[in-house]
């Protein structure tokens, strides 16, 4: 019996187990946002300098399906077409191109996603209806987040304490179908009985997708339980998913020019099984604040590619477990308030491969300990002053029996270190400023086809950020100025055909975050990154990094006419950018800038909403990946129109 075959594990386990229960689709958005900047829940006047918070309700106006289009769309984080058809985009924070994935990290309720291989974080299994709350802090965080984290971290909330307001059975049925054979149904079922809550979600997706051999399939169950008590509360979450994915491959510029919705690899295709489960502890014990998390994920990927009748078959088998304790002290130290944070990180991860080419058997175990104390001071200036610590040691083992099964191993050790405040200067303008050092190991993918003997040397980077907020709730207006010198920055050099760690290289630019309740009825909101990556030294120096940017703006409008009536409408441009393979700058052609617009209009009818809505209204031609000059190029999606209908109880 083959995974697909098979019951999924968390199946068996959805009576029993269900994850937190999300709030009502009725029920208003809290006024007040509960954030996790320490690692743990804070009010939102103590939110992480400069970060971009995505409501639950934000989530619904926009009517985003999964995750990672919520990031893009109203997050406005830069991302590039998949290469497997699936909605989960190689996501970028601050121009990091073909690495962004690694040079950022993704948790969900305090778990990391991350994975120690060339994979982003498959976003898209997270059912979108439980999503309470999504938060963006840009820049290094690698004192809290540990390696991978200098562009910055996403953080994806679902669970929540039980609400009394809720008290007994709630749910939701979703049905949206569109162009490409687009159809995606979900539902959710949740309970909450005195402080016990649970839930359950299952979900499909199915998608013919623009282009031909794009088609991809989803299902996903997901379920759990939470218990609060006095001082607490504890939980545990199921989760699983299975996917299937054709592969369209790449095209020349010519293909794409004559036909972008063609393939030259007509029969390949792939498949991704996921399965996890977290339990979570939270407990207060007096000013001291306890909490934990323990998680297993298991991922099993395969891919098939046909050249003419011969098949290259590649199974990948992974798991991966983390446990997370941490403390917080809250105390007042001479009449200011402090917030002390200490926690262990502790991973193991394991992949095994098999494949033509491949046997190798791979491991990576690290654990770290970090400590961050923020001081508040002078409340009438909401003064911020804080400082953080970390320590993180990996372990490495690699050996594939095709080569020979000679062990390569090795032990890298790196620390990080951060240092921030911020200053309310007049009753609108507070002035902030961040310095630190973050980190990266390469992954299995990277050390198992380097220009090296010994493992890739640690990516090294020092991080400056300088920053305003002017305004209130109405309108507020946030710029940063950033820079990350990095050293030692792994990357895929095509002049060497390997991977390898780059002479020195800087990203710097700026970033503006604009909202405004323009009237009663109407609200916008934008985003703009500017970004300069370099290098700074060696034979490169004073060439661009490839595939980034340098321009992003993204721009909503959100109208609520009344009557139940909604309209949400954003534009997104992206400038040029080099092409993959142009690491010496040569390529004549550089990848065409390019404009798109999505929209919505819904209605709520009763406990009905209904909903009409288009992505790239334009049907502008374009693409966001292309990894040689000229070629290699992953068409993006043409217009799609879509209907949808959701219903309450």
């Amino acid at each position: 019996m083959n995974s697909k075959q098979k019951p999924a594990l968390a199946l068996a386990c959805a009576i029993a187990v269900s994850i937190p229960v999300s709030a009502h689709a009725d029920e208003p958005a809290p006024a007040t946002v509960v954030i996790t900047g320490s690692r743990f829940p804070s009010p939102e006047t103590l939110q992480p300098i400069g970060a971009t918070v995505i409501t639950q309700d934000e989530i619904r106006s926009a009517g985003v399906n999964d995750v990672n289009a919520a990031i893009r769309k109203i997050g406005g984080v830069f991302g590039r077409q998949s290469l497997d058809s699936s909605p989960d985009f190689a996501l970028d924070l601050r121009g990091f191109g073909t690495n962004g994935a690694q040079n950022m990290v993704i948790m969900v309720d305090g778990v990391r996603l991350n994975e120690n291989e060339l994979a982003s974080p498959v976003l898209s299994t997270i059912p979108i209806d439980t999503v309470e709350r999504i938060e963006i802090v840009r820049g290094g965080s690698s004192v809290l987040y540990g390696e991978g984290a200098t562009g910055g971290t996403i953080q994806i909330t679902t669970r929540q304490a039980a609400n009394r307001a809720q008290q007994g059975t709630h749910g939701s049925v979703f049905a949206e179908g569109g162009q490409f054979r687009e159809r995606d149904v979900r539902a959710s079922l949740s309970h909450v009985a005195g402080n016990i809550s649970a839930d359950l979600a299952v979900a499909r997706q199915d998608n013919g997708n623009y282009r031909k051999n794009s088609d991809f399939t989803q299902n996903s169950v997901s379920a759990g339980v939470q218990a609060g008590f006095t001082g607490g509360r504890v939980g545990v979450r199921v989760e699983s998913a299975r996917q299937d994915s054709r592969l369209p491959g790449s095209l020349t510029l010519a293909q794409f020019q004559a036909d972008p919705r063609q393939t030259q690899t007509p029969n390949d295709f792939g498949a991704l099984d996921t399965d996890r489960i977290d339990a979570f502890a939270e407990y207060r014990l007096g000013q001291v604040d306890l909490a934990a998390e323990l998680s297993h994920r298991e991922r099993e990927a395969e891919s098939n590619y046909y050249f003419g009748s011969a098949a290259s078959i590649t199974r990948y088998k992974g798991r991966q477990n983390q446990f997370s304790p941490r403390a917080r002290w809250l105390g007042d130290m001479g009449g200011m308030q402090n917030e002390l944070v200490a926690g262990i990180d502790v991973i193991d991860w394991q992949r095994k491969t098999t494949s033509d080419y491949s046997l190798a058997d791979a491991s990576q175990k690290s654990k770290a300990l970090y400590l961050r104390d923020e001081l508040r001071f002078d409340p009438a200036h909401n003064g911020r002053l804080a400082l953080g610590a970390r320590r993180e040691i990996f372990d490495k083992d690699y050996v594939d029996a095709m080569l020979g099964g000679v062990a390569d191993n090795g032990s890298q050790a790196q620390n990080a270190w951060e240092a921030q405040g911020s200053y309310a200067v007049l009753p609108q303008l507070t002035l902030y400023a961040r310095a630190g050092q973050s980190y990266r190991v390469a992954n299995v993918d990277e050390n198992s086809f380097r220009t090296s003997l010994s493992l890739l040397k640690v990516q090294t980077s020092h991080d400056l950020e300088l920053g305003a907020t002017l305004g209130d709730a109405a309108r507020k207006l946030t710029a940063r100025v950033f820079r990350h010198n990095l050293d030692n920055e792994i990357f895929y050099d095509p002049t060497a055909f390997a991977n390898t760690n780059l002479d020195p290289t800087r990203r710097e630019g700026l970033e503006i975050d604009a909202e405004a309740q323009l009237a009663p009825a109407w609200r916008a909101t934008a985003h703009l990154q500017h970004v300069n990556a370099r290098f700074t030294a060696g034979p490169n120096a004073g060439r661009e990094m490839v595939l980034v940017p340098k321009n992003v703006v993204t721009a909503r409008l959100a109208w609520q006419p009344g009557g139940g009536q909604s309209v949400d409408a954003g534009v997104q441009w992206v400038d040029g950018q080099r092409y993959g393979s142009d690491f010496d700058n040569s390529c004549a052609a550089r990848m065409p800038s390019y404009v798109t617009f999505d929209a919505r209009y819904a209605v709520k009818l009763g406990p009905w909403e209904v909903a009409a809505s288009g992505l790239n209204l334009a049907d502008r031609r374009y693409f966001s990946n292309a990894f040689g000059c000229q070629s290699g190029i992953y068409p993006s999606d043409g217009r799609q129109l879509k209907l949808s209908a959701r219903y309450n109880f």
